[in-house]
């Protein structure tokens, strides 16, 4: 201490001073490393992130590897087995296969040297009877094989037809499904078309008196034919009512009914195609088998009316003009295509009433003035097949 200033000596201040100054650069020195200290902690954080992020792709691209060549040797390990597996199968498919083979030459050979035992031949030694059994088993397989190769060759030689064969099955069946009523029809002729035996209709007698149905029926004896008919339908409906028996087909000059003068036109079908459901399709395809002097019979109101035919002709579809006969005595015109199976042409069958009486018989009370029928056909047969088609697709 200064007595005489009252406060601290120099050397006092000195020393102040000195240990502020060394305070100062200890807390300078202190700050500093702790900056260093603070930027290299923050480098090495940089530094341990960045060989981090360096470590984990590196160790993806390992587990990545290591997955694609476990399932790599996987795969191929299977695919391995399962080809040793077929070539082992087809392996022992083969052995089994010349195991028969051998099992089936060596019966054959038994049998064969059985048969010559049997006969007396000299077989030799068992070298000899070997070498036989050999013989006869190379040249079976060697049949065999030629066999099997003549077989593959005449395969292989004719493969080429198929094609051909198969066209001509299509285009049979086409022909058959258009022309089968060629064949059938004219089959049919001369079977009985009705489901009366022929002596119950050949016992009628139109000379009795016996009561008679009142429903209308077409009768021809000599034809075993006994079938509906449909009296009085409109043109439009003729065809329809020839799928139901025969129809009533009245044109002016031609629409007399049963027992009236002038000509009562009965019209029927006389081909069909065979898969047809119509069962009046061939009623009247033996109506060419008629001759003069047949009588055909009419059963008409409780009243049974018979005709005897006087005449046939062929004429063409559209000569409607060939029914209208100038006439003062009831007849019958029975109408049908023909030749058998097609309907190029119509049949016109005539007959003259002989029973009743035709001198008493009346002039018609319900004729056609006026010709509906001058720019149409005579009813036909049913469509072909390819005329149905034809027909659907244009409406008609």
């Amino acid at each position: 201490m200064d007595s005489k200033n009252g406060g601290r000596s120099s050397s006092d201040l000195q020393r102040q001073t000195a240990a502020a100054i060394a305070r100062k650069r200890v807390l300078a020195a202190y700050a500093k490393s702790a900056n260093e200290a603070r930027k290299e902690a923050s480098k090495n954080k940089a530094h341990l992130k960045n060989e981090l992020s360096r470590l984990n792709s590196e160790s993806w691209k390992k587990y990545h590897s290591a997955w694609q060549n476990y399932y790599q040797k996987y795969y191929n390990d299977y695919y391995s087995r399962a080809a040793q597996n077929y070539i082992a199968r087809e392996r022992l498919k083969d052995e089994r296969e010349r195991a028969e083979e051998e099992e089936i030459l060596t019966k054959i050979a038994k049998s064969s040297i059985k048969t010559n035992k049997t006969n007396g031949l000299t077989l030799g030694t068992d070298n000899d009877i070997t070498s036989q059994d050999s013989t006869i088993k190379d040249n079976l397989r060697q049949k065999i094989r030629k066999k099997a190769t003549e077989n593959a060759k005449f395969s292989h030689r004719h493969r080429h037809l198929i094609p051909i064969i198969a066209g001509i099955v299509v285009v049979l069946i086409i022909l058959f499904l258009q022309y089968n009523r060629l064949i059938f029809a004219p089959i049919m002729a001369y079977v009985s078309p009705g489901n009366s035996p022929a002596s119950e209709i050949e016992a009628i007698d139109p000379t009795i008196t016996q009561t008679i149905s009142p429903e209308p029926r077409l009768i021809i004896p000599k034809l075993n034919i006994d079938v509906p008919v449909h009296f009085g339908v409109q043109l439009s409906d003729v065809m329809a009512s020839m799928n139901n028996g025969v129809a009533h087909y009245r044109i002016a000059g031609a629409s007399a009914y049963p027992g009236e003068i002038g000509n009562l036109v009965i019209t029927g079908h006389s081909a069909g195609d065979i898969y047809s459901s119509n069962p009046y399709k061939y009623i009247f395809s033996g109506l060419e088998r008629l001759n003069d002097g047949d009588l055909i019979y009419i059963n008409y109101n409780s009243v049974r009316y018979t005709y005897r035919v006087t005449k046939k002709e062929v004429v063409e579809p559209t000569n409607v003009a060939a029914l209208v006969v100038n006439t003062d005595k009831p007849i019958l015109t029975l109408v049908t295509c023909t030749p058998l199976g097609t309907s190029r042409y119509r049949l016109l069958v005539t007959a003259e009433q002989i029973s009743p009486n035709p001198d008493t018989a009346e002039s018609s009370k319900n004729p056609v003035t006026v010709d509906q029928n001058l720019d149409q056909e005579m009813p036909s047969n049913e469509p072909s097949f390819f005329e149905g088609i034809w027909n659907w697709l244009t409406g008609n």
